[in-house]
């Protein structure tokens, strides 16, 4: 268990009022405020904080399963929940049905309205430029969420809102603009500082970040990308911005790549890895919401001798299972990252099963003991089969399964061990079992590798190269620190993508990477088999949540959804 976010009581009671409040009204203010101390780092955290739920499930779900990561499957009605999973993995988001996940954007949403009011209470004089800035550059963070995801997106900024008037979503590339000119204007202001002090907070090196991640998208973000005719390799204008960006992290020295693949993804990760700019920080105890595991841990894996080497007490769903398509990706012998995928890599990757024995709680390396479900020995396909048949429900009335949208594999072991799993963020069994689910791993957000790979990207494209670095150079430099064979050419942007996927599994960039190469509409899973319009370049912006709509009846939903 991590002790090191631990807070007073009264503090974490004021941290945790209104972070999740879906009602939140985008305009409104507080008319009064303790005036101590501790109601104003409440508060400040209240900002910094407000995407720790989010991040911790339903975000993950819906940006994880609507890359070719993961396929959500359901057991013969088990997590089925009227698609709502499925339909994100089939590229066949449905507003009403997958509300929950869509809803995040609330979430979001709320944060830039704490931020507001606090900057309005402050004030954005030069005296208080240290405290505001920060501020700024998360709500400009917030602001990129929704652009990135939802496209067109309100700019919320409290000197220019009008109380009397419905907010009005502006056009993603002004949006992107408005961020741009945002970041610039904060980003000296921002502490430099890199400490556990600073940890999880806006620094001067998350904005330089947030302004690559801008920048080597801005093609997406200022073209109509949801057009058939957008090309992912017509000449970006800001491709050397985003090599100054991510020059001002190098030559900070203040990050690296030193730290080991595995160890900086546990549930003991935090301030002292090297490689995290921005990251937020979950305590099973004090930060609560991370439970990544519940998901991608097959089914019945906490029972008898199960998939970790302490039974865990609390359920598991099991529904998160990774494409074939994308384990194909962890091929490469020798390579770290090949210890997060619960199945056959490297030199096995053509192996279909995968004989499967627990992990060991300490280090989240297999042991020698077989995973066992009531006596038989666990072993997960590669490839994930629907189910066929029929079965029996609660009611005593016989269901016939036809392999459809509801992406059934049975509930059986057959069907609960289909497809790979990622033990990327490895729990800490005993804080699961005691703290319903909740996982002590922080989740990075921003990190140096991505810096490396960015500006990579960004030369390979017609960028300027700088500080006698070359593609292949920074390509290395991220194949050495994982142990992986290094290349004897600079990589094309195929290569690229694919050492993005087995970078930042789990890390939420997927589905931006795949839009960005131009590979959203490549065939994976099944949502091809079930979704005859998957190729619809509409579907590149997700459809906003019911809720949305419903809170904001002068919004009209995006192309592609219906209304």
């Amino acid at each position: 268990m991590k002790t090191r976010y631990f807070i007073s009581a009264a503090l974490l009671a004021l941290t945790t009022v209104g972070c999740s409040d879906l009602d939140v009204d985008i305009k409104s203010q507080y008319t009064e405020y303790p005036d101590s101390e501790i109601a104003l780092s409440a508060r400040i955290n209240n900002a910094y904080y407000a995407f720790r739920g989010a991040l911790g499930r339903r975000y993950d779900e819906l940006i994880s399963c609507n890359s070719d990561e993961y396929t959500a499957v359901s057991f013969d009605g088990d997590y089925l929940n009227g698609r709502d999973m499925s339909n994100i993995s089939l590229h066949m988001v449905n507003a009403d049905a997958s509300n929950s996940q869509l809803a995040v954007y609330n979430d979001i949403q709320a944060g830039i309205v704490n931020c507001n009011q606090l900057l309005m209470d402050l004030g954005e004089g030069e005296d208080q430029a240290s405290l505001t800035a920060p501020l700024r550059a998360v709500r400009a963070f917030y602001t990129f969420l929704l652009m990135d995801n939802w496209g067109d997106t309100p700019i919320i900024d409290y000197k220019v809102v009008d109380n009397n008037s419905a907010i009005e979503r502006s056009p993603r590339a002004e949006v992107a603009k408005w961020i741009e000119t945002e970041l610039l204007a904060v980003r000296d202001n921002c502490p430099s500082e890199v400490s556990e002090s600073t940890y999880g907070t806006p620094t001067c090196w998350m904005v330089d970040a947030l302004l690559a991640k801008l920048y080597i998208n801005w093609n997406v973000y200022t073209q109509d990308v949801t057009s058939s005719s957008w090309s992912s390799t017509t000449p970006n204008e800001k491709l050397n911005d985003c090599i100054a960006a991510c020059d001002r992290v190098i030559k900070s020295q203040l990050f690296n790549l030193n730290d080991g693949y595995k160890e900086k993804f546990m549930y003991t990760n935090g301030a002292q890895i090297k490689d995290f700019i921005y990251a937020m920080p979950y305590d099973a105890v004090t930060a609560q919401g991370m439970t990544y595991a519940r998901f991608r841990t097959w089914r019945r894996g906490q029972n008898d001798n199960g998939f970790y080497s302490i039974e865990m007490t609390n359920s598991v769903g099991g529904n998160m299972t990774l494409t074939p398509e994308f384990v194909e990706l962890f091929r490469l012998p020798g390579d770290d990252r090949n210890t997060v995928i619960a199945g056959n890599t490297g030199e096995n990757i053509d192996e279909e099963s995968f004989d499967v024995y627990q992990y060991d709680n300490a280090t989240g390396m297999p042991t020698n003991v077989r995973n066992t479900y009531k006596g038989d020995l666990v072993t997960f396909s590669k490839s994930i089969s629907l189910a066929t048949g029929s079965y029996t429900d609660n009611s005593g009335n016989v269901i016939i399964r036809t392999p459809d949208a509801d992406l059934n594999c049975g509930a059986t072991l057959t069907g609960w061990t289909q497809g790979y799993r990622s033990i990327k963020f490895f729990p800490d069994i005993n804080d699961y079992n005691v703290y319903s689910r909740n996982q002590d791993n922080d989740v990075p957000i921003f990190r140096y590798a991505d810096i490396i790979l960015m500006k990579c990207e960004a030369i390979v494209r017609g960028g300027t190269a700088t500080l006698g670095d070359t593609p292949q150079s920074l390509f290395n430099q991220i194949r050495t620190y994982v142990h992986a064979p290094e290349l004897n050419h600079d990589p094309d942007l195929q290569e690229i993508l694919d050492e993005r996927g087995r970078e930042f599994l789990d890390e939420h960039w997927r589905r931006n990477d795949l839009i960005r190469f131009g590979d959203f509409e490549r065939d994976w899973g099944f949502k091809y088999d079930y979704n005859p319009d998957a190729a619809n370049p509409q579907y590149r912006l997700l459809p906003l949540a019911r809720d949305v709509l419903n809170a904001n009846t002068n919004w009209k939903q995006n192309p592609g959804y219906g209304e």
